[in-house]
This record gives C-alpha cells, structure tokens and sequence, in this order.
C-alpha cells in the first residue's frame, strides 16, 4: 500500500528563511493593517487598554511580514471564524429585546438578572483607561464608600500610586474600607457610574501622556552653555523659587558624578560626611562606589567600605536624602567655580 500524504490543512505553513511563524497578537495585528484606518480603530475601540497597547507593539513588531506570514494570519482569520456562527452576533441585545417584549420591563429585568451572565460594569473599564492624578482627584473628592469600590478594582500598581497622594488619614480609610468589601451591590456599581461620568466631563479619562515638566526642562537646560542656563535658572528663581530648585536637582542627579573628572570628584568627596557618603553609595553599584573611593586615600576608602559592609537594610528614602545632600554640595562648588560642570553648549581647547 503506497504511503499516505499528509495534506492536512493546518499543516504548518512554511515561511521564508528567518521569518517566525505567524501567531497571536502578531496575526491579529497583521490583519488590523490591512483594514482600513477607520475599520482598525473601530475594533480597536472595543478592547481593554492592555490589548490595544499590546497590538499597537505587534503592529510596529510586524510592519514587514512577509506575504508568507500575511498568509499565515489569513488562514488562521478563517479558520477561527468557522468556529464561530452568526447566531452570536448581537445575540445579547436580541435575546434582551424578546424577552421585554414578551413579559413587559419589570418582570423582565428580574428574569435577566437572575439569568443573564454577568458582564464587568461600564465603570470599571472607564477607570483602566483613567491616569493617576485623575484617580487621586476622584479618591480625595468622593465618599470613601466609593473610593474604597475605585481602589479595589484598579490594578495594585496605580492603586497604590494614587494612595500615596491622599492625606494620611484618608488613606487608612480608605483601605480599611476596600479591605471590608465582599459583594458589591448593583446599586453601588450605579453609584460609581455616575461619579465617573461626570468626572469625564473635563476629559480626564484617557490617561494623559507625560510631556514638559521639570524633568524634560532640566534636559534641555543640561544642553545650554553654562552661562545660558544659569541665568534661566536665576530668572525662574523670581518666578518660582521651588520650581527653580527642583529643576537644579534634576539637571545634574547623583548617577552624574561619573561625569565629573577625578580631581573634581575628589574635591567634592572631600567635603562630605563619610557617614553620609556611605549611606550615599549603598543605593548604586560597584563601579560607582569603586569610582567614588578611588579619588581617596586607602585608610579613607577602607572605611566607607567597612562602614557600607556593616549597614544591612537601608530605606530608600535616606539614600535619596544622602545622595541630594552630596548633590547640594556639588551645585554650591560649581556655583562658586571650585568645580567645572560643563554644558552641553560650551566649547574647550
């Protein structure tokens, strides 16, 4: 008996020599691309913030498929949908409307409250797609019945950024109360529904895209001739003294001491508590520490070192402190000219 060929239709298809196959988000993402603009974002307009994030990569991720691979999605399209029967579509709203038509609104709702399957509230998609400060606005402004429901259906990372904004007494509440919630009523999902919709009347559902601030003005500042910037940053003193200081801080971080050249860097050492200094350098790595120490004399760098060793657990906020302090020193000493930070703007020979 002649062998049999194997032709079955979902064999893998092969594809060109270093291109993968074809799967996932990677195929849904091919097929996105070749819909119209309008078409994909309809889909799209559908899905939770993390898929479309996740397709959004996929699409840039697969911009150059082969035709091999476009095949690939194609086929894997068809035969998904041969799964899936038009019976579906809309089934929701259809099988809705022949109920209320049948036993009136009320006796209706009832039926379907008790049959329908439940499907996550309008609310708590909007508060996926909300930024940090918006869900900070709406905790400190609401009752806490309904910032304890917000706190506990947002994802831990955000909720807890947008706790630490809170006074202190608010947020024991408000955890406490998130902590009591079992069964949340239909009413409250109503309740928050509500606060969410007219919290959206100010557009501030989307979550925002970081742009400007300190941060990016210390960039560009880092770029400027020294004189340029010293002067910007002695205009925005009148201004905003605090801004101003926050700015400075920004522009040169304790990471920047890499930057400076040994006999700067040991100037600066020189002037700094040694306790200080080791609190200072446990929060980075060795080749920071191995620079720092370098610029002493060995007595004076054994001792950091013996002084780092005998420190086991050390909070984050009193390195950050430690390391602001060493960069206030740094600021005052290029101020006076004892050290050189150059900018990006000035020329030497």
């Amino acid at each position: 008996m002649p062998d049999v060929i194997d032709t079955d239709i979902d064999a893998e298809i092969e594809t060109p020599r270093g291109k993968p196959a074809i799967e996932g988000s990677s195929a849904a993402a091919i097929l996105l691309m070749l819909l119209d603009e309008s078409e994909a974002a309809t889909i799209l307009k559908h899905l939770g913030p993390e898929e479309v994030r996740q397709l959004a990569k996929s699409m840039f991720d697969t911009a150059n498929a082969s035709e091999g691979q476009i095949e690939q999605a194609l086929d894997q399209f068809v035969s998904e949908s041969r799964n899936v029967s038009a019976l579906a579509v809309g089934a929701d709203a259809r099988i809705r409307t022949v109920i209320h038509d049948a036993v009136g609104n009320v006796r209706a709702d009832n039926i379907l409250a008790a049959v329908a399957p439940q499907s996550s509230a309008a609310s708590l998609e909007m508060l996926r797609w909300m930024d940090v400060d918006a869900i900070s606005a709406l905790l400190a402004n609401e009752h806490p019945q309904v910032g304890a429901l917000i706190l506990s259906v947002l994802v831990p990372d955000v909720a807890a950024r947008a706790v630490e904004t809170l006074d202190e007494g608010l947020q024991a509440e408000l955890v406490l109360r998130a902590a009591q919630l079992t069964a949340v009523p239909a009413a409250a999902i109503e309740d928050l529904e509500s606060v969410l919709a007219a919290a959206n009347i100010g557009g501030q559902r989307v979550a925002k895209r970081p742009i400007g601030g300190p941060g990016d003005v210390a960039k560009i500042m880092k770029k400027m001739p020294k004189q340029l910037s010293e002067r910007t940053i002695r205009a925005l003193k009148k201004q905003d003294k605090l801004l101003a200081q926050i700015i400075e801080e920004e522009m040169f971080i304790f990471e920047n001491l890499r930057d400076l050249d040994a006999k700067s860097l040991g100037t600066v050492l020189r002037s700094v508590d040694a306790a200080q200094l080791a609190v200072a350098l446990k929060g980075t790595d060795a080749d920071m520490v191995d620079r720092c120490l370098a610029t002493m004399s060995k007595r004076a760098s054994e001792t950091i070192r013996d002084e780092m060793a005998e420190m086991t657990m050390v909070k984050r906020i009193d390195v950050d402190e430690a390391q602001k302090a060493i960069m206030q020193i740094v600021r005052q000493m290029a101020s006076s000219g004892e050290i050189m930070i150059a900018g990006a703007g000035d020329d030497y020979v």
